[in-house]
């Protein structure tokens, strides 16, 4: 998806006013474009402000990294290796990076991130091929990889030696942990290692309701990049080798990407906030029911069409012509499929039941409108 905001949404976010003049925006506007709009959480503020103040040992050598190892622990078992980094992109990059020799190529979803919406990162920075299958829900299956796991041995053939699946989707789908094994067992049995997209990891959890383990490190998933910005941190994500004997070089490929951060301490402390008392399952299921709740009001409009089943904190669907960029004069999203006139709507830990609601009248009223 190219996410090109429209000169209706830049209008949005210069509106309004604000006592505060330290602010540049009207902090009462939300939208629907993206969980990346929304602000931090006040617990990972709280818990930032708390882990300022005083000198850390830079590089990851201070108490709040060695605090997430344990913490991390606690949610993916012993003998686990965690390497904080800045974002998503460098996380995808140096997990797979990690997995793969420089013959190496990856096989993943047309829709993924890694092939879609990283400006050619994990081919150009990476230095890998990727070799990707399309879905119409997002998911790979066994059989959509056979397409491209072919061709070992043949030296005019990139390797396909690593899968990457994306959890949740990019299309708001969901993988179950049987599914997730499927795949881990047939990649495994072709030589292959798993590499897993967690950008929305804590949303999957939330819809699954189970573990975060139960469809990572347990069904099989060799390494994994968990994200934090889209359920409320400021910045950060982190790679978690789940099977530490099949990623390698992680230390030194961290620094080789620029992903090495000198104060690591302010990474860690968001993730450790995020983590240890639950806030991740709270921020993130609330933002699912509010997909939800918007899913359950669009299934009774005419002239909505949804177009995959809401299984996280997205709804995609396709809307008559015109109404998406009448509806952006007051709400910020993107167009997912503009030939198609298919939209994207994500929901946010922010994301209340009165914003839900006053979208869902905006759209009537559009509809109505003609």
């Amino acid at each position: 998806m190219n996410e090109q905001v429209t000169s209706t949404t830049e209008a949005i976010h210069s509106a309004g006013s604000t006592t505060d003049n330290s602010r540049l925006h009207n902090p009462s506007v939300r939208g629907f474009a993206s969980d990346n709009y929304s602000g931090v959480h006040p617990e990972v503020l709280a818990a930032l402000a708390s882990a300022n103040g005083g000198h850390q040992v830079s590089y990851g050598e201070d108490v709040y990294t060695a605090r997430l190892q344990e913490v991390m622990e606690q949610q993916f078992g012993p003998g686990i290796e965690c390497f904080p980094v800045f974002n998503g992109t460098g996380a995808n990059v140096l997990s797979l990076q990690s997995l793969l020799p420089r013959w190496g190529a990856v096989v993943c979803a047309s829709t993924a991130h890694i092939n879609m919406d990283e400006n050619g990162a994990p081919e150009r920075i990476g230095g890998m091929k990727l070799l990707h299958v399309p879905t119409t829900d997002g998911k790979l299956t066994p059989e959509l990889i056979d397409r491209e796991a072919w061709g070992w041995g043949d030296e005019h053939r990139a390797q396909p030696l690593a899968v990457s699946i994306t959890q949740t989707t990019e299309l708001g789908t969901c993988y179950s942990p049987e599914e997730v094994r499927a795949i881990a067992d047939h990649a495994h049995a072709k030589g292959m290692k798993l590499h897993m997209d967690g950008a929305r990891l804590a949303n999957a959890a939330a819809h699954l309701g189970v573990p975060l383990r139960a469809f990572t490190r347990d069904a099989g998933v060799d390494i994994l990049s968990f994200g934090g910005t889209k359920n409320g941190l400021l910045f950060g994500e982190v790679v978690v080798a789940l099977n530490p004997d099949a990623a390698h070089g992680l230390k030194y490929l961290r620094k080789m990407n620029m992903q090495l951060a000198s104060k690591m301490r302010f990474i860690s402390a968001q993730f450790i906030a995020l983590l240890e008392d639950g806030l991740w399952l709270r921020s993130a299921g609330h933002a699912n029911a509010m997909a939800s709740r918007l899913r359950t009001a669009i299934n009774s409009i005419d002239g909505v069409e949804p177009t995959q089943e809401t299984q996280s904190n997205g709804v995609f669907a396709i809307l008559p012509e015109g109404v998406a960029d009448r509806l952006r004069s007051s709400f910020a999203f993107y167009d997912w499929d503009a030939a198609r006139r298919e939209v994207r709507w994500m929901c946010s830990f922010d994301t209340t039941e009165d914003d839900i609601d006053a979208f869902v009248s905006a759209i009537k009223r559009e509809l109505a409108a003609g």
